[in-house]
């Protein structure tokens, strides 16, 4: 089986029981910082696999594969955590009893002549009996001698799983009673000194700490203490595994948008929830099926943080179903925070009716689980539309909002009438195309931690000045003609290629871009005035088919 740490507050309140040790084997290296958090959550030790093979050679060589795990800035020890390293290429059968897995595939008994899984190296397991029961328990042995070499102690974890296993009544009775024959028989030669049984990760680190005299969470005598992480992860030769940190970041973008959207509907729920309490209103307010949804998401974000979901690396057919779990909890999340707002923002809260569907739109939009989020577009007439910008975090905001709407003669205010200061900006469908009927308004808007701020924004028949064009240049045009043109109302100076870096600049930073690529090449703080370069270019590895 593979198990993830969870944060052991929550087992001990579902469960009773309080983990103590880790379960590591298939994380893509291993940050430092787990091994904080793990101590922290209570557990005293953690069982690592995959490592560099290089730093797993090294540690082998000079018997440091256990070890006690220390915070680089830690001078006490007091975030130490007992760490134990498997010593092979993987943690499957074939390569934990010892160090040649053609003959540990000989003990995997769920290879046994007849099933589906075979040995690569083509050797078969053998059912134990009678008669080969001392030729298999001598050369299983062997593997067990070889591979304790490796640690300090003369106790030896041994692994005995892999992926998908276990699921049938056969395999567990096939590796229960043909090693248990293997055990019985080596226990019974007094002069092997061996003392062979099944047992738990936990038996093993307390067999660890009885052998050594020392409390749990304690260094054992001799131990080494390592520092850092192990990161960048390679199995084998140049193979390194870093692309997970960049693969499929379409999905990796749509797991924080949901973190997001859940954080701020389970907040307004549960002001939503205070409030109808207090007003004695619970038969208005659908907080049961409110709170499933809600529970659904956690759930679906939290089956995204699997090592091959949100690393990128699933199949297609895996990927497309996780995205659909996203897709349906951000929908509902969005339906969340549109009913609790609702509610709180009604000044008559007894007028609130969760059928109405229509009271709120959501600033954006997906079609489907691979489709990118559009805005929503403001249909302006001759009524006024209201807005609500929502702030999920716990202190005040002020930023520039931005929304579509279908006309660029409007004006924003707030629910009091002051007019605020806007631009009109055009949307761009392409290098130089403009959208018709659709354009981009921006203002400022100042928000209350976990509250709400309205906006009305009202048509006009001409400019008050209190809305303002967005002014365009259009740099390295491909229609080869130059000169100052309207679009839909904008001023657009069409330019060639500039003879100079431009900048784009706000109160904190200044950006300058390069004129002939239009990359970023350098930024300057502007309080203290330092500017940082960003040196050189992107460069293009070419394999031998003559692809990038």
């Amino acid at each position: 089986m593979k198990c993830r740490a969870s944060n052991a507050t929550i087992i001990v309140a579902v469960t009773g029981v309080r983990p103590k040790s880790g379960w590591a084997i298939d994380t893509f290296g291993h940050s430092s910082t787990m091994a904080y958090l793990l101590k922290k959550a209570g557990l005293t030790n953690i069982l690592l696999q995959r490592v560099h093979y290089s730093v797993k050679k090294y540690l082998s060589q000079n018997k440091m594969l256990e070890f006690m795990w220390r915070q680089t800035w830690d001078h006490s020890g007091s975030t130490d955590i007992f760490t134990h390293l498997m010593p092979f290429y993987s943690y499957d059968i074939p390569h934990t009893c010892g160090p040649d897995p053609k003959i540990c595939c000989q003990f995997d008994f769920k290879r046994l002549p007849g099933s589906r899984v075979k040995c690569p190296w083509r050797v078969a397991p053998q059912a134990i009996t009678e008669k080969n029961v001392d030729e298999r328990a001598r050369t299983l042995l062997d593997q067990y001698r070889k591979k304790s070499q490796l640690y300090r102690s003369n106790v030896l974890l041994v692994p005995l799983g892999d992926d998908f296993r276990y699921d049938t009544p056969k395999e567990w009775d096939d590796q229960m009673n043909n090693y248990q024959k293997l055990f019985d028989y080596m226990n019974r030669q007094s002069g092997w000194n061996v003392q062979a049984q099944f047992g738990t990760l936990h038996d093993y680190f307390t067999a660890i700490e009885e052998r050594n005299r020392i409390e749990s969470g304690q260094r054992p005598p001799g131990y080494p203490v390592l520092s850092g992480d192990f990161f960048t992860y390679a199995d084998k030769d140049d193979n390194y595994w870093s692309g997970f940190y960049t693969s499929r970041p379409f999905y990796k973008n749509m797991d924080r948008i949901l973190e997001s959207h859940l954080r701020g509907a389970e907040l307004l729920f549960s002001i939503a929830l205070a409030h109808v309490q207090n007003n004695s209103l619970q038969a208005l307010f659908p907080s049961s099926s409110l709170m499933s949804m809600l529970l659904l998401a956690r759930r679906n974000l939290g089956l995204f943080q699997h090592h091959d979901a949100i690393t990128g690396t699933a199949k297609d057919l895996v990927v497309n179903d996780y995205g659909n779990k996203l897709f349906e909890s951000l929908a509902q999340m969005k339906d969340v925070t549109t009913k609790c707002a609702h509610l709180l923002l009604l000044q008559n809260i007894t007028l609130y009716n969760p059928a109405v569907t229509d009271f709120f739109d959501v600033d954006e939009v997906r079609a489907k689980h691979d489709a990118i989020a559009e805005k929503t577009i403001i249909k302006i007439s001759k009524h006024p539309r209201t807005v609500a910008i929502y702030n999920s975090l716990g202190q005040e905001r002020y930023e520039i909002v931005t929304v579509h709407v279908s006309v660029a003669e409007v004006e924003v205010s707030e629910v009091n009438g002051r007019i605020i200061e806007a631009q009109v900006n055009p949307v761009w469908l392409g290098k130089e195309e403009i959208a018709s009927g659709i354009f981009e308004l921006a203002f400022t808007a100042r928000v209350p931690a976990f509250g709400f701020s309205t906006f009305v924004i009202s048509p006009i028949s001409k400019s008050t000045g209190s809305t303002k064009r967005g002014k365009v240049v259009l740099y390295n045009n491909q229609r080869g003609r130059n000169g100052r043109e309207s679009r839909y109302g904008f001023s657009v100076l069409v330019s060639g290629l500039p003879k100079v870096p431009f900048h784009i600049e706000s109160s904190y930073i200044t950006a300058e871009f390069s004129h002939k690529t239009g990359l970023l090449q350098s930024f300057m703080n502007n309080e203290d005035k330092k500017s940082d370069e960003i040196g050189g270019s992107v460069p293009f590895l070419w394999n031998h088919s003559g692809e990038i």
